[in-house]
């Protein structure tokens, strides 16, 4: 990271950013043709290894460069706001942001999906227990992303 003075240190501060981010955009990439896409995401931690979830359909281009490339990368930026100066060189912003990489799979059985709809449900707001009815169930895709690094930036003025 070339401005040092900007990094977040320590993995408890870099997934405290995350809990205030709502959008996470997800890098994929087939035949050296880039795409990301914005999606809904929740995480977790077990043993010190990051573990990210995302749902979507079950067919369509992001499954299709998955199924190609399994290597992904993420960003998810928050509290981002303009600093205005006299001088338009001067001009800055604050923020927050996460970037990382890793590899991603399709969640394949039953209790995978369970588990990362219950990660996703719960980081949303949704209280209590989902229950999920098996055709709902076949609808979804559930994403894991495997994160291989992950680095926490910021510029806050206040």
């Amino acid at each position: 990271m070339r401005r040092r003075d900007r990094e977040v240190a320590g993995l408890d501060n870099i997934l405290a950013i995350l809990d205030r981010c709502e959008v996470m955009r997800l890098g994929l990439s087939v035949d050296d043709i880039p795409y990301i896409v914005p999606m809904n995401f929740a995480y977790e931690v077990i043993d010190g290894q990051v573990s990210i979830y995302f749902h979507c359909a079950p067919e369509g281009k992001k499954i299709d460069m998955i199924a190609q490339n399994h290597t992904v990368c993420f960003e998810a930026d928050c509290s981002y706001r303009t600093l205005e100066a006299d001088a338009a060189c001067k001009w800055s912003a604050e923020f927050e942001s996460v970037i990382g990489e890793g590899t991603i799979a399709i969640s394949s059985d039953e209790a995978q999906k369970i588990h990362g709809l219950d990660l996703l449900m719960k980081r949303y707001g949704f209280a209590g227990k989902p229950q999920y009815q098996p055709g709902e169930l076949a609808a979804v895709t559930v994403l894991r992303l495997s994160v291989a690094s992950i680095t926490g930036k910021r510029n806050r003025k206040t």
